[in-house]
């Protein structure tokens, strides 16, 4: 290995290292903590992004910190409904990308992530449920994750929650008639995702999940 090879892999150790070490750092000593996944490019004045702002709203007036990936669209609403109930942290767990700069000023707590893999992992790794708005590749990715991690018991009592009965029903008819028809997945595997629009339920389920 040249010395050049050599320098950028020490480089590249110290960027992983520095985003779990202070990735710990911020959130390991938080309890009863969501994440909320969704889609980036979501306007604000959307029906989804109003949703997730009044969830989050509801969620931190019951002391249940949230966490999103720190970006713009349903992350932003959900940090600003946290937010403004301040009652609970409001996190960010960002990433740089060239195309999707940031504009969510409605953080408590935050931190810029170097690598997808170990923010993906921090996103979950403290939180008790993650519920998943509308969203492109992003949040496709984050959800297969989770239901991987939890289908494969690496999360045992993670609630999944689909926010967008409209928006996954085609997904979800996928999981029935191809990935369960063909004995890709269980049956037991579909009961891990709860699909609803109903946020008082949600909030419900959740307040009970933190205790």
């Amino acid at each position: 290995m040249t010395q050049s090879k050599k320098k950028a892999d020490i480089i590249y150790k110290k960027r992983i290292a520095d985003d779990f070490n202070e990735g710990k750092a911020l959130l390991s000593r938080l309890s009863s903590s969501v994440t909320i996944f969704g889609s980036a490019r979501t306007p604000q004045s959307d029906d989804y992004a109003i949703l997730a702002q009044k969830l989050a709203y509801k969620l931190s007036k019951n002391g249940i910190n949230v966490i999103t990936g720190g970006g713009d669209g349903i992350m932003k609403a959900a940090n600003r409904g946290a937010f403004k109930a301040d009652n609970a942290e409001s996190i960010g767990l960002s990433i740089k990308l060239p195309h999707e700069q940031s504009s969510n000023p409605y953080t408590t707590k935050n931190i810029t992530f170097n690598y997808f893999f170990s923010r993906k992992y921090m996103l979950v790794k403290y939180s008790k449920a993650c519920i998943v708005f509308p969203g492109g590749f992003g949040t496709l990715d984050e959800m297969f994750e989770v239901l991987t991690l939890t289908q494969t018991g690496k999360m045992n009592g993670f609630k999944i929650y689909l926010v967008g009965e409209e928006y996954w029903k085609y997904l979800l008819k996928f999981m029935k008639k191809s990935l369960f028809k063909y004995n890709m997945i269980n049956e037991s595997d579909l009961e891990l995702i709860t699909c609803t629009d109903n946020i008082k339920k949600i909030e419900k389920e959740l307040k009970e999940l933190v205790k």
